[in-house]
């Protein structure tokens, strides 16, 4: 008797294709490379808590840079004056004081949007991982010198300052770690261009209406009415308690100063000690107690500063003391031989 033969042949054709389609590689990497991609995409959504801890980490970051980029772009003479006097170089304060509006406005909008996040987030790391390492390295010389972000809080470089920005840091790390992968930069660019476009129009006002600051009549000096419109006059502002003061006060008073120019001195702070700081500095000064009047025109963070009077029209505005300054600027204006 035969024994029964088992045919070997497909009988369908579900088993012919599949037989067909094992044997195509071609086939097999497009399956393989939309998997990937597949398995890509569902790793970017996050769980909600990390989604809920980046998120608030992103907004306390956001604020801060937000904040301090646009307070650069509106006073940037006044943060110029707050660099120097972080021994930034003269020729490098101001484009330092646009570079960081720019970036740090860049960074704190970026931040804001999920899905440009991450790189808003590395900005600002890197913005302070700069500056931190700049305060480091010269912290000797800078302790207890101004750095406010914001006019109305005040700091200083201390021990404070490193746990300080280290949080903020940390901050940044926490919103850049649990955000997605950025896909585009088409609105990164154009942002930048954007603010780019802000921060030069602000410095440009700011630098125009410098010139065209009206000053009042007259002010008290020593007691007395003294008519600020006549005459060629030199504006101090200063801190009795401020050694950068006293520093440029001592070198003021080494100048030859010419017989039509009357320099004033405003105390900022504590104006009992008015005398006592002129006397030890050597500098011959009147002394006015307006200063709070005069600072509404001109607005600064922290003194020394200085304003070159020409019969009540402001020639110039000096925010530069480290020594040669602002001997040269002086002798420019012809108020020094």
């Amino acid at each position: 008797m035969r024994e029964p033969v088992i045919c070997e042949r497909s009988n369908s054709y579900s088993d012919t294709y599949f037989a067909t389609e094992a044997l195509n590689p071609a086939r097999i990497a497009v399956m393989s490379a939309s998997t990937t991609a597949n398995f890509s995409d569902h790793s970017l959504v996050l769980p909600a808590w990390k989604n809920i801890v980046g998120t608030i980490a992103a907004v306390c970051v956001a604020i801060i840079f937000l904040a301090t980029g646009i307070f650069k772009m509106v006073m940037p003479y006044q943060v110029q004056t707050m660099f120097e006097q972080l021994l930034v170089p003269v020729w490098a304060s101001m484009p330092l004081v646009i570079l960081l509006a720019i970036g740090e406005a860049l960074g704190g909008l970026l931040v804001l949007m999920p899905r440009y996040r991450r790189w808003g987030a590395w900005l600002i790391a890197a913005l302070l991982v700069a500056f931190m390492g700049y305060i480091g390295l010269r912290y000797q010389a800078l302790v207890g010198r101004d750095c406010s972000c914001f006019p109305w809080l005040k700091r200083a470089v201390t021990p404070a300052f490193f746990p300080e920005d280290g949080a903020i840091l940390a901050a940044a790390l926490i919103a850049a770690w649990f955000s997605r992968k950025p896909t585009s930069l088409r609105f990164p660019i154009i942002a930048l261009v954007a603010i780019s476009v802000l921060a030069g129009a602000s410095l440009g006002y700011n630098t125009i209406h410098q010139s065209g600051i009206q000053v009042p009549e007259t002010i008290t000096v020593d007691g007395k009415p003294f008519d600020i419109r006549q005459g060629n006059i030199f504006l101090f502002f200063y801190d009795p308690a401020c050694s950068h003061c006293e520093e440029a006060a001592r070198h003021m008073a080494t100048y030859g100063w010419k017989s039509d120019v009357t320099v004033i001195g405003l105390p900022t702070n504590d104006p009992q000690w008015a005398p006592s700081f002129l006397h030890d500095t050597k500098l011959v000064a009147k002394t006015s107690t307006d200063s709070a009047l005069l600072r509404k025109l001109f607005v600064f963070t922290s003194p020394p500063y200085g304003v070159v009077l020409e019969n009540g029209r402001v020639k110039s505005i000096l925010t530069h003391f480290d020594a040669p300054e602002p001997q040269p600027s002086l002798q420019q204006v012809g108020f020094i031989n």
